[in-house]
């Protein structure tokens, strides 16, 4: 909005207002907006949701660690809020409107946030820790990611479309034709499930996201610039520097929540967090021909969801479990280990992670 009403107008009468040109200084902008909004709602939106859930807060899993039923009882949930709010915000002030890509993961963010929204209080009325039918949420996450990776391809140049690039080399690609909205659509979805399951602890999703978000507000940017692009060898897409703004609002609305999800949490994000923000990563992806980059920054994302998957078909071949508990955070829980132990070494290697998934950048 921002470079409207003030850069396009007066860009050849108020030097100044040049820099609403420049995708460096409207991040900046959108990182710090993002924040403040954050720091001014939370106390209030904590308050609100403690008064609405009451002494219950959110359902805590049964199964699950026994010290968080006592420990993390009458902890509010859909603390997604207060990214979203200042996300999405921030994102609508600071980015250029007229870009596609810009509303395309708006609109993954908006549709995975209220289908989270709407998990999260099902499960706070029922005062159950099931929500919405695993079927339901599966068939409205991959139509939301469907109908975005098809929106992204109506906007690429035809050589560009349909076409899956693979780190490390220069050349070496597959085309999918059409059929790689099925390949984007699993992407989105499938990021905006690895962060729903990382999410268990204080503070151990939150950072992760915010790592994997500065990687690709990097990458965004460089992909987008075709000067940088073409000496990187990693493929011009005219436009898709805008979503660096969008990924900085991200930051933003992602370390002001951290304020009040760190260890003890004052609130959890709840699938109303969870669900945007790995959609919007996976979207990001897409849009910038780095999805396999995504798995490695999001390397953590991927173990967490992989212990899922091998508890559950180990359990259900054999009778026995890999893991004293998954998602695998959970299993180091069972160990022994403390929570901020866990959430702090997790932290580091999705540091390590993003630094192996930038090296792709320069090595091909």
């Amino acid at each position: 909005m921002f470079h409207f009403l003030f850069y396009l107008p007066n860009a050849d009468h108020i030097a100044f207002l040049r820099l609403f040109k420049y995708l460096t200084f409207r991040a900046g902008g959108a990182v710090l907006t993002a924040l403040f909004i954050a720091f001014w709602l939370g106390p209030k939106l904590i308050r609100w949701l403690k008064v609405r859930q009451g002494k219950e807060g959110q359902p805590i899993r049964e199964d699950g660690p026994k010290r968080h039923i006592v420990e993390k009882k009458g902890t509010p949930t859909m603390g997604g809020v207060l990214i979203l709010l200042p996300w999405i915000v921030a994102t609508l002030l600071w980015a250029d409107l007229s870009n596609v890509y810009v509303w395309t993961a708006v609109l993954v963010t908006l549709a995975y946030g209220l289908l989270g929204f709407a998990d999260d209080y099902k499960k706070v009325t029922k005062h159950s820790s099931a929500g919405l039918s695993g079927k339901v949420r599966l068939l409205i996450e991959f139509s939301v990611a469907f109908l975005a990776t098809y929106l992204i391809m109506q906007v690429e140049v035809p050589a560009q479309q349909g076409v899956l690039a693979f780190p490390f080399a220069k050349q070496f690609a597959i085309q999918f034709g059409i059929t790689y909205i099925v390949v984007g659509g699993f992407v989105i979805a499938g990021s905006a499930n690895a962060v729903n399951f990382t999410d268990g602890l204080d503070g151990l999703a939150i950072m992760p996201v915010i790592i994997a978000a500065s990687t690709f507000v990097l990458i965004a940017y460089l992909v987008g610039n075709e000067k940088f692009a073409t000496y990187l060898q990693i493929g011009y897409i005219r436009d898709t520097g805008e979503l660096a703004i969008f990924l900085s609002a991200l930051i933003g609305a992602g370390l002001g929540f951290l304020w009040y999800n760190a260890p003890p949490a004052m609130v959890f994000m709840g699938d109303t967090g969870s669900l945007p923000l790995g959609g919007a990563l996976g979207a990001v992806a897409v849009a910038t021909k780095h999805e396999i980059v995504l798995a490695l920054v999001g390397g953590l994302f991927v173990l967490e969801t992989v212990s899922v998957m091998v508890q559950v078909v180990s359990f259900k071949l054999t009778g026995k479990r890999v893991f004293k508990m998954a998602p695998i955070h959970h299993h180091f829980e069972q160990l022994g280990w403390k929570e901020p132990t866990i959430v702090i070494r997790f932290w580091i290697i999705a540091v390590i992670l993003a630094l192996i998934g930038l090296s792709t950048l320069k090595l091909r």
